[in-house]
């Protein structure tokens, strides 16, 4: 079961779209340095397509995006509720900001628009740092990413 902390809508996870971010709770990563440990623990409300209906009939019209932050312990839950909002709302994009260095062999990428990949290392600083190790992708239709983390850094 995937939980979620909170939500927002936020401008700058996923360039060029406005964007209803969930923050998926239960993380598994425990990357040194955390910036949320909060989304460690296994807290929050149930999302579930319901849950997920529900906050689409909210805001769904003012979203270009839907994205899922976190949910590392159950991708294949993240996917089906990716494929859910494409279902409902087919005019939304979808991404996912993963901690992992590599998909999980399970996943489809193409059921995603978007997909960050890469713990946080506090060193090496978020996607607008030129020494980031995290990277953003596009997926294309047929399942192969682009990476544009070159679109986060400030010219």
């Amino acid at each position: 079961m995937v939980r979620y902390y909170n939500y927002d809508i936020v401008f700058a996870e996923i360039p060029d779209e406005t964007t209803l971010a969930l923050n998926i709770t239960g993380c598994p990563n425990r990357c040194p340095g955390c910036h949320s440990p909060h989304l460690q623990t296994d807290c929050g409300r149930t999302l579930d397509e319901e849950e997920l209906r529900e906050l689409l009939d909210c805001y769904g019209s003012t979203v270009t995006c839907v994205a899922f932050m976190g949910g590392d312990a159950e991708p294949a839950t993240l996917e089906r509720l990716a494929e859910y909002v494409r279902s409902v709302h087919p005019e939304l994009r979808t991404g996912w900001y993963s901690g992992r260095t590599e998909l999980p062999d399970s996943i489809r990428p193409e059921v995603f628009d978007y997909i960050k990949l890469g713990p946080w290392v506090e060193t090496l600083g978020p996607l607008t740092s030129p020494t980031t190790n995290q990277r953003l992708y596009r997926v294309r239709s047929d399942g192969n990413m682009e990476d544009i983390t070159s679109q986060f850094l400030r010219k």
